[in-house]
């Protein structure tokens, strides 16, 4: 995948920051899952914890100012990672899609997958979505305390079941838990295991008054969709090929829409 610098992203910063108190819970919760568990599970600190360690603050979205002051995210054996501060990004594979880069955030990459919080024209964080190698979107949240919610519920089921039984040799340990990840999140979100042939909701025409971005030719409403739910992009049924299409983001990114590329 290409590569762009995130420190040279103009954010729109219309929206303020997000208030990170309603997330200390959570993020506490993660945090206490880290310490308690540093042969499979490494925290990533926050902007907070500089001067004390290393931080590779990247370039994240204002808005999450006060989150990225507390976490910059974990990983579980090296993978399986959530990514608060992101030191590079990419705008190819899973993004092939989506719109400007300053139009979402990466929280999860994998080999042509990723997890990504979508991000609207005044910079406010919206839905959280998985984008597997079909390019369909998984609706993984509402909003990032949701994300963070299924992720710390996917963490603590995956370390209990190492507690159980994980295997003592590292390597195996390792794959052990990556797959305990898959099977509790990201299957269900990027398309994959159990997951691969779960349907797909179709994009449809828009209707007419609705406020969309100009020139918009398919649209996928998920407000009140429950977690999990995919949406077909690439198979959209337009005029031309999808792929010279861009996914632009409505109602906090709950409302998909495909808009020629400018």
């Amino acid at each position: 995948m290409s590569a762009l610098d995130p420190r040279r992203l103009s954010w729109p910063a219309a929206a303020g920051v997000l208030p990170v108190a309603p997330l200390r819970p959570v993020i506490e919760r993660l945090g206490s899952l880290a310490r308690t568990h540093e042969r499979d599970v490494t925290l990533i600190p926050g902007l907070a914890a500089e001067g004390e360690v290393e931080v590779d603050a990247g370039d994240p979205p204002p808005a999450l100012e006060q989150v990225v002051e507390e976490i910059g995210g974990l990983t579980v054996h090296g993978e399986a990672g959530l990514t608060l501060l992101v030191a590079e990004r990419a705008d190819v594979g899973p993004y092939t899609l989506l719109g400007p880069p300053t139009s979402y955030y990466p929280l999860h990459e994998g080999a042509d997958v990723a997890v990504v919080l979508t991000v609207d024209e005044d910079g406010a964080p919206g839905a959280v979505y998985g984008i597997g190698e079909d390019l369909a979107l998984r609706l993984a949240a509402p909003d990032l305390a949701g994300y963070l919610q299924r992720y710390a519920d996917a963490l603590e089921a995956t370390l209990a079941a190492l507690d159980a039984d994980g295997p003592e040799d590292e390597r195996e340990r390792a794959k052990r838990a990556h797959a305990l990840m898959d099977e509790h999140l990201f299957d269900a979100l990027l398309g994959t295991g159990a997951a691969e042939d779960a349907p797909l909701r179709a994009m449809t025409a828009p209707t007419a008054g609705a406020d969309l971005p100009e020139g918009t030719v398919a649209v996928g409403d998920l407000r009140g969709a429950p977690a999990g739910t995919g949406l077909d992009v690439i198979d959209a049924e337009i005029d031309g090929d999808p792929l010279e299409h861009q996914l632009l983001w409505r109602e906090g990114g709950l409302v998909v829409c495909l808009v020629p590329r400018s």
